[in-house]
């Protein structure tokens, strides 16, 4: 075959076996065919063998020989269409894979919203695109894309529509409790004007006369009370040796009962102890026993007073006292559980006056030498009314201090310098737990509670995180002016001013600090300035920016590095110096008042004063009037003059020779 190559085509001759190309169809095979040669193959017409000069010429084109092979790719003409007849919808690429002309894989929406779809064993997409073309690969991911954009677009609109229902049932359930609030105060109210008419009711029945009902009338008067109990305690410590050791005056402290005639009994034998008789006080909170005091000569005459049931007049001393709620006092004649008795008949009368006060791990048993019963019951039901109503008031007293706390713990949490303003917390404590629904305040010709104080705290502190600090300082702008109207409640109005300031310093906090980043660019530079100045921040906003002024010029200096030139040099500090001077005074006259300016004019005296220093140590080791130093100062003069153009002129601070 390669020599063949090598040799070029002829045309000489023939392949025999090179069949004849047909565009479509069957190839025609001539009878004559099957009967040529026993090989089967097609004779070639060849030219005789005889001819003149027409065969030479033929023969001459037949044995010319091409060197080079032409290219039959460029000039080859497209692979015709498969005929109708043998397309197929059975003929495919493969056995089991789709044409490309075929219908989108559709996803499957109700596999992805299974609450109880694990992503990791999830095995269907496998499945679904096993067999798939790219295009529907691709295509199904487009799908996928769409639906996970689509969820998300779904996702943040039920987030906001929840957000609105949330804020506006969060609306209703304030206004409900406002009104739950509003209904319990009516019922309470109700239910006391009800008491009130049935006591009044009951004691309508009793006919008291004019003097009578002009003493409960100034009964009922809180200064009159408080008088009188500070004289029915000033008369129990002058009739009672050392009752005022166990009874010291405090507030509403008040005698309840006084019930004398009380002997105690001896626990084994149920006698009376020799000695004295016994009186008991019954007071608000506490139970004091005292006895009377007795000479030597007198005690026969007091043991014979003792079985007749005679008063005696010698004065009381205080024996025993208990706080109220750590006794208990048990009626003797209806107690399950009694002691045999000796002597049935006479003991069981003696049971009928007796009680028996338990203190701790202590018993004590007292009988009333009266023969009437109604002395016992009477301090039997005072206690037990004075018990009851001295829990109640613990009860309340609790509750209200739970309240306080409560309130002052909230208020803790959200602002933790709280606690260090004593006296507020002080005036929070005492007004909190009486009248917090008196706390209300106008606002725009509406009435409203320290709730929506909190709530436009809470929007200040959102607008100070994002730092929308035009909004919040207008914020803390409203807020303020809205305390300096305030005139009913100064415990409301301390309340926002407080909040508000340890707002307002965190707020002045975050423009200081935008103004010391941005001190070179005049419109920041006034932005910043007049958000200080409205917070009323004057002080800081200039300290600030002269500070930063300062720094920025000490750095510049800093970066001028001596080469060996000292004229060079000293131009570099002072074209420094001198122009950052100019531009801070500059920018100091757009931003801040004329008011101010003095404090600008000393500070520029004061960089000039550390220029002037600066230069003459370099210049200490120059001879004074010489060329070089004349030169140095040359340079400084042309540089400080352009502080005549912000109105400043420093010649007369030259510099001298340290």
């Amino acid at each position: 075959m390669s020599e063949e190559k090598s040799k070029g085509i002829s045309l000489r001759k023939k392949r025999k076996n090179a069949p004849k190309t047909f565009i479509s169809g069957p190839i025609p095979i001539p009878a004559a065919a099957g009967r040529g040669t026993s090989s089967g193959l097609l004779d070639v017409p060849r030219p005789s063998a005889s001819g003149g000069k027409t065969s030479d010429l033929v023969k001459r084109r037949y044995s010319t020989r091409f060197t080079q092979l032409p290219d039959f790719t460029e000039q080859s003409l497209p692979v015709p269409a498969l005929p109708t007849q043998f397309n197929k919808p059975g003929s495919s690429d493969g056995p089991g894979k789709p044409s490309s002309g075929g219908k989108t894989i559709p996803v499957d929406v109700s596999a992805l919203r299974d609450p109880n779809l694990q992503a990791d064993g999830f095995k269907d997409v496998r499945n679904l695109l096993a067999n798939a073309s790219e295009q529907e690969i691709r295509d199904y991911q487009s799908n996928l894309l769409k639906m996970r954009n689509r969820t998300s677009i779904d996702l943040q609109q039920n987030v906001y529509q929840n957000r609105t229902q949330f804020i506006q049932i969060s609306k209703e359930a304030e206004k409900l409790k406002e009104e739950m609030r509003t209904l319990w105060s009516l019922i309470s109210e109700l239910k006391a004007n009800t008491n009130a008419l049935v006591q009044a009711a009951a004691s309508s029945a009793a006919v008291e006369s004019r003097e009578a009902g002009r003493q409960r009338e100034n009964r009922s008067s809180v200064a009159y009370l408080s008088a009188m109990w500070n004289t029915q305690l000033q008369t129990l410590w002058k009739n009672v040796e050392g009752s005022q050791k166990f009874l010291p005056a405090i507030p509403g402290r008040h005698i309840v009962r006084d019930s004398p005639h009380w002997v105690e009994l001896n626990a084994a034998t149920w006698k009376p102890k020799p000695g004295r008789a016994m009186h008991m006080f019954l007071l608000n909170d506490h139970l004091l026993i005292a006895s009377q005091k007795t000479k030597r000569g007198e005690r026969s005459t007091a043991a014979a007073a003792n079985g007749s049931g005679q008063p005696f007049s010698s004065k009381l001393v205080a024996e025993r006292c208990w706080p109220l709620l750590d006794i208990d006092i048990v009626d003797l004649s209806t107690s399950p559980t009694l002691p045999p008795l000796r002597n049935p008949q006479a003991d069981k009368d003696d049971m009928q006056m007796a009680i028996n006060i338990r203190a701790g791990q202590e018993s004590f048993t007292y009988r009333n030498i009266k023969p009437d019963k109604s002395e016992k019951i009477g301090l039997l039901l005072s206690f037990r009314k004075t018990a009851d109503e001295l829990r109640k008031s613990i009860r309340e007293e609790s509750r209200d201090a739970g309240k306080v706390k409560d309130s002052i713990d909230f208020l803790a949490a959200r602002d933790p310098a709280f606690l260090q303003k004593t006296d507020l917390l002080e005036s929070f404590s005492d007004n909190i737990a009486k009248d917090r629904p008196k706390l209300m305040i106008d606002v725009d010709g509406k009435q409203q509670n320290l709730r929506w104080v909190e709530n436009q705290i809470d929007e200040l502190d959102v607008e100070i995180a994002l730092q929308r600090l035009e909004e919040a300082v207008a914020r803390i702008e409203r807020l303020k002016k809205l305390a300096s109207d305030m005139k009913g409640s100064i415990l409301a109005q301390d309340l926002i001013n407080f909040k508000v300031d340890e707002r307002a310093g965190k707020l002045a906090d975050i423009v200081t600090r935008q103004l010391v980043e941005t001190h070179a660019f005049l419109r920041a530079t006034r932005k910043n300035v007049s958000w200080l100045f409205r917070l009323k921040f004057e002080d800081r906003a200039r300290e600030s920016y002269l500070e930063a002024r300062g720094d920025i010029i000490r750095l510049r200096m800093s970066q001028c590095i001596f080469e060996g030139d000292l004229p060079h040099y000293i131009y570099q500090i002072s074209f420094v110096y001198f122009t950052l001077i100019k531009n801070t005074v500059t920018i100091y006259q757009a931003c801040f008042p004329p008011l101010l300016m003095s404090a600008c004019v000393k500070w520029a005296k004061d960089q000039v004063d550390e220029f002037n220093k600066i230069v003459a140590r370099q210049l200490s080791h120059v001879e004074p009037q010489s060329p070089l130093w004349d030169e140095c100062l040359e340079r400084v003069k042309e540089n400080s003059a352009m502080m005549t153009e912000v109105g400043l002129d420093f010649k007369n601070l030259g510099v001298s020779r340290s």
